[in-house]
């Protein structure tokens, strides 16, 4: 089988010409995972990200686009919230405990997104789901009519998942995921994974000296989904690469673009995404009447 070359001439002018379209996007959906919210260090809130965060989501907003945010985080946030030195990010740590600090942790988040929102005159909403929301028609279309009444509203929608009722029957898992099936269901034109990678590499970078970066997927197959690898580089997420293709699918046979992009440098690569600076891997919408978003999300294994 012939192997990719992902800096042929023709891929690299198609992918600096898409992202010099993405300004023009008319609903975004942000994705922020928990490393992405926290000091590396202490694993606690890290108040200046989330305030750039605020303020980066607040000017889209004045751009003229419609802002959707899924958000990480609650977890950590009980935990400090309790004040206490648990280990509640590790797969190994009790259900129960996840689920009581996500309880906790989610009023808090929320009432620190308002806070931050406020200082730039938006107003939010939080909209908690589980995959049942999604795979049962009616909760569907109650949950598609009430992010529109929000959006016509002009208040921005943090969502997450249910994290302290979901179990595994019910439960997402990631928030890769949710945000892509936000997307979706929404009918986004572009999604935008905040992350602690780069984007998509041809293999794991921190094993393999050789992988090659990738900025352009202009169509998923077969080859390019075997590349997602199931881990995170931190300790603070649930998700992967596996999880951010998964994501990808559902995302472009929507008709929707996405970003992966690294929050190292900070919130502003937002912006950076937005005014088609070349930062992170870029697949392209592919939309598919075939694909369905339902049928995916019950057999599909995050």
């Amino acid at each position: 089988m012939k192997t990719m070359d992902w800096k042929a001439p023709e891929l690299v002018r198609e992918n600096l010409a898409l992202r010099s379209r993405l300004k023009n996007r008319k609903r975004v959906v942000v994705k922020v995972g928990s490393s992405s919210l926290l000091h590396s260090g202490t694993k606690r809130l890290d108040y200046h990200r989330i305030d750039t965060l605020a303020r980066e989501l607040s000017d889209l907003k004045n751009r003229g686009m419609d802002v959707i945010l899924v958000s990480s985080g609650a977890t950590a946030a009980g935990r400090e919230a309790l004040n206490r030195d648990m280990d509640v990010l590790s797969q190994e740590s009790p259900i129960t405990v996840k689920q009581a600090c996500a309880a906790i942790g989610q009023a808090r988040l929320i009432m620190i997104y308002q806070k931050f929102f406020e200082d730039y005159n938006q107003m939010t909403a939080q909209v908690l789901m589980t995959k049942n929301t999604v795979t049962n028609p009616k909760s569907k279309l109650n949950l598609k009519n009430t992010f529109n009444e929000l959006l016509a509203l002009n208040v921005i929608p943090i969502v997450n998942e249910n994290d302290s009722i979901a179990t595994d029957e019910y439960s997402v898992g990631d928030n890769d995921s949710l945000s892509a099936m936000v997307a979706s269901i929404m009918k986004a034109d572009l999604l935008i994974l905040l992350s602690d990678v780069d984007g998509l590499y041809t293999d794991d970078p921190r094993t393999n000296k050789d992988a090659e970066f990738i900025e352009y997927v202009p169509r998923l197959n077969d080859a390019v989904m075997a590349m997602g690898k199931a881990s995170t580089g931190s300790g603070a997420g649930t998700g992967g690469m596996s999880t951010k293709m998964h994501a990808a699918l559902m995302a472009t046979s929507a008709g929707c673009d996405m970003v992966i992009v690294n929050t190292a440098g900070g919130m502003s690569v937002i912006d950076d995404v937005i005014s088609g600076r070349n930062v992170g891997t870029l697949f392209r919408a592919d939309y598919s009447e075939k694909f369905s978003l339902e049928d995916y999300i019950r057999t599909f294994d995050t």
